[in-house]
């Protein structure tokens, strides 16, 4: 039952995005739609249960000295296999999210989670904990993605909602990812506090 409790963490108590704030660069990168948002973080996702699940069974086996740049190498290899299925089954959207595929290798999620959790613990409780917090980033990638896209081109997943040229052209760009996360964590301290 302890393992759900690191599930759920990863969902809500500490979210990687809305509540610790990390892997930044992707989150206001690539969510200028809601599908931008939801590919980037299901890849994230893999790439933090399988690279947890390869930590955990090879910890024992690692030397303290080159601990870090092995768990990198772990995670790019999980990388590599996410960006070659991309490429091939899904080559708009891997075309859409471009550099920011190859830059899942150095998100801090991914390190962070192998260091603090994977390299302490089990598979069973690394693949539950990698879950959780993929899935807490897909969420919030997903939900910040899904604000923009309706507000600056008036569609949600690509079906429009409501005439494009109502939009507001800055929750497309750069300025509105900030501006739609600064009001995303507010809410979610907000929701948290009460």
């Amino acid at each position: 039952m302890n393992q759900w409790k690191n599930f759920t963490k990863g969902l809500i108590k500490e979210n990687p995005v809305f509540v610790l704030l990390l892997g930044m660069c992707p989150t206001l990168g690539v969510t200028s739609s809601a599908i931008n948002g939801l590919g980037m973080g299901l890849a994230t996702t893999f790439v933090l249960i399988m690279a947890n699940l390869a930590v955990s069974l090879i910890k024992d086996f690692i030397p303290d000295k080159v601990r870090i740049p092995s768990y990198i190498v772990v995670i790019a290899a999980f990388v590599t296999v996410v960006e070659m299925v991309m490429q091939a089954y899904t080559p708009a959207l891997f075309d859409s999210l471009g550099i920011f595929i190859p830059l899942i290798v150095v998100n801090c999620i991914l390190l962070g989670r192998a260091e603090a959790f994977a390299s302490k613990n089990g598979p069973v409780a690394s693949m539950i904990d990698g879950a959780g917090m993929g899935l807490g980033f897909a969420l919030a990638l997903t939900l910040l993605g899904s604000v923009r896209e309706f507000l600056g081109a008036g569609t949600f997943f690509g079906l429009r909602v409501y005439p494009g040229e109502y939009g507001i052209l800055i929750f497309v760009l750069a300025p509105g990812a900030f501006i739609v996360l600064g009001y995303l964590i507010a809410i979610v301290n907000k929701l948290k506090k009460a």
